[in-house]
């Protein structure tokens, strides 16, 4: 693993920066996480290995936007190479945070950070460059859609950080699309703050090309009265880990979740969830989707954790999933760490199979079974896809799983 041997050595970056350098200091004395732990105990390390054996790009080669951009109002960024934004318009406003700012506040994520749990942020942050980091405030009313692409060049790792502040009474739709090239890595870390009575309905679409790999991080604060709104899709990649890391300040937020995980032929993809209520009066209505087929292996672990503080909390939490093949797996694990005594939680885990009966009464009436697969699968899919704020005519996400995938 050539990233770690650099990590024990620090000599993973020339001239490092303040983040680079605590991160580092961090990761020196165990620069992998824990394998017995239960964030990582699933995760195969043949593959964790892969991921972590090339060597870091700092600039991004071009590449290709997946999908045209058919309205002039949609603003549509590519992290790397310096990506700046300051737009000031008569009703909303989004300007770049200065370097300070940055710094002050990773700081004081990492201040916080746990260096098993935290595993995936401090690699990225000491493998990101400033460059590769964008950061951004924005404020008002009628903002348009966000898109923000990520990207990882062939034979190399890139690291790419987000931070995102929204302030007071804001209301964003906000699309991340994460991609992989063959023969790659991609390290994704996103934070986003959530103020007093603002929204965010976010998607995060991450798929890769032969032998791509994820490490892909979330991480959010929500102030009270704020909703958010995540919608998540994860597929094709060697080996991909999505983590998020919700976290209700105050109580009195909402948070909805809908995510899946696709794998086939040998990949592995896990969702690792870790929801906090910090106040009263929070909500989470959360579903996981994993199917699986071929000799794959998805695997979800979430966790709900309510203090006794939360009174009145009211989460959800459900993993649904699809085993297609007898030598693919699925690991589902949702839990709750329930103080409060004035709560209402539930969770839940489901695997099923297509449903044959099904199968068998579209082909009587002439379906093919390939066509009939597709038809139950579709409906499988919707669910994810319908929450996740991407325009139809510039990319029909359905029609690329059921027929690229």
């Amino acid at each position: 693993m050539e990233i770690i041997e650099k990590i024990k050595t620090n000599k993973s970056i020339d001239n490092q920066t303040e983040i680079q350098k605590i991160c580092l200091n961090k990761l020196q004395s165990n620069p992998l996480p824990n394998p017995k732990s239960e964030q990582w105990r699933l995760s195969n390390k043949s593959k964790l290995s892969t991921l972590l054996d090339y060597s870091v790009n700092e600039k991004d080669s071009k590449f290709d936007i997946p999908y045209p951009k058919n309205s002039p109002s949609t603003i549509r960024l590519v992290i790397g190479d310096n990506c700046q934004i300051n737009l000031v318009e008569e009703n909303y406003s989004i300007n770049q945070l200065s370097e300070d700012k940055l710094v002050k506040y990773i700081k004081e994520q990492i201040s916080c950070f746990d260096q098993n749990e935290n595993w995936s942020d401090l690699l990225n942050l000491s493998l990101n460059s400033t460059n590769n980091t964008l950061g951004f405030k924005v404020s008002g009313s009628e903002i348009p859609p966000i898109e923000i692409f990520s990207h990882a060049s062939s034979n190399s790792l890139n690291a790419k950080t987000l931070i995102i502040f929204l302030e007071k009474n804001c209301d964003i739709d906000l699309l991340q699309v994460n991609l992989g090239k063959d023969n790659s890595s991609l390290s994704q870390s996103t934070f986003l703050c959530l103020e007093e009575n603002s929204s965010v309905n976010h998607g995060v679409v991450s798929y890769g090309e032969n032998k791509s790999n994820l490490l892909n991080s979330l991480n959010v604060i929500q102030q009270k009265n704020s909703e958010y709104n995540l919608g998540s899709l994860h597929f094709k990649f060697n080996y991909a880990r999505f983590e998020i890391r919700i976290k209700q300040s105050e109580g009195n937020a909402r948070t909805n979740i809908k995510g899946m995980q696709i794998t086939k032929k040998d990949e592995q993809i896990s969702t690792y969830t870790k929801i906090e209520f910090n106040g009263p009066n929070g909500f989470l209505d959360q579903i996981n989707k994993s199917l699986a087929d071929d000799k794959s292996h998805a695997i979800f672990e979430g966790s709900i954790i309510v203090p006794k503080v939360a009174q009145r909390t009211d989460a959800s939490q459900l993993s649904r999933n699809l085993l297609l093949s007898n030598l693919a797996q699925i690991d589902t694990k949702p839990q709750l760490e329930i103080i409060a005594d004035d709560v209402k939680c539930k969770h839940g885990a489901t695997i099923s199979q297509l449903n044959e009966e099904e199968l068998f009464y579209m082909r009587t009436r002439g379906i093919t079974l390939t066509e009939a697969s597709k038809l139950q699968l579709s409906s499988y899919f919707q669910e994810i896809i319908s929450f996740i704020p991407v325009s139809k005519d510039r990319w029909d996400l359905l029609d690329k799983l059921l027929n690229e995938n």
